[in-house]
């Protein structure tokens, strides 16, 4: 005959084991992933903790809060003791956690390298499902005028619209743009469209003395600069 595992109520682990009491007495740092989770979630099922179920949950995306981050309210919900609430309740604090890193990506007033525009861009793009092309518009001292979506859901040459980053550029007197595109499926490699793109872009601002710095394409963790590997 099988035995059933016990399952102990997180309400009869020792203090110290508690979620909550441990970031109350010892500090938020001291929290795993699954633990910090679990205080959201607050409570699992008959089956298993909301610590357990946490693990599970996180196991699900290989421990990875840029993966947790992007599963919606409807995949959340796949897991069994996870209601619209709790659902809910995890999307909005990876939502906090994300514009958190927005804003110290403000901080980046001026571009010195590829790791610089990825720290700028990222946070808008690395946990996007679709694609989107950006703009960085630099002055003389490299120090960011501008930031803005050129386009969404795609990179074509009908979506971009190389008037409007000209007379952008213009207006705003910017002599250097950086662009930028996201890759949902993660991989760093560059399309002809991508190449192509660059291409018409850097041809339109040349004849305005308009340098196209570099392109970025960015995923969740990495990016590829074709300034740095030498395609500009």
């Amino acid at each position: 005959m099988q035995v059933k595992p016990i399952i102990l109520s997180i309400k009869l682990w020792s203090d110290d084991d508690k979620p909550r009491e441990k970031l109350i007495h010892k500090g938020r740092a001291m929290l795993s992933d699954a633990e910090l989770l679990a205080i959201l979630i607050g409570s699992g099922s008959r089956n298993e903790s909301a610590v357990e179920l946490s693990k599970r949950i996180l196991a699900s995306t290989n421990n990875s809060l840029n993966e947790l981050g992007r599963l919606s309210i409807k995949q959340l919900m796949q897991f069994k003791g996870i209601g619209e609430a709790k659902a809910v309740t995890i999307a909005a604090a990876l939502e906090i956690g994300r514009r958190r890193r927005g804003e110290d990506a403000k901080k980046v007033a001026k571009i010195s390298s590829s790791t610089s525009v990825f720290e700028l861009l990222q946070p808008k793009l690395g946990d996007l499902q679709h694609e989107e092309f950006w703009i960085v518009y630099l002055n003389n001292s490299s120090k960011v005028l501008q930031t803005s979506q050129l386009s969404k859901g795609g990179i074509t040459g009908t979506l971009v619209d190389v008037r409007l980053v000209m007379k952008e550029a213009l207006v705003i007197g910017a002599i250097g743009l950086i662009l930028a595109h996201n890759h949902p499926s993660g991989t760093l490699k560059p399309s002809q469209a991508d190449k192509q793109i660059t291409q018409k872009l850097k041809t339109a601002a040349s004849a305005l003395d308009i340098k196209v710095l570099d392109h970025l394409i960015i995923t969740q963790m990495a990016y590829f600069s074709f300034a740095d590997e030498g395609l500009l």
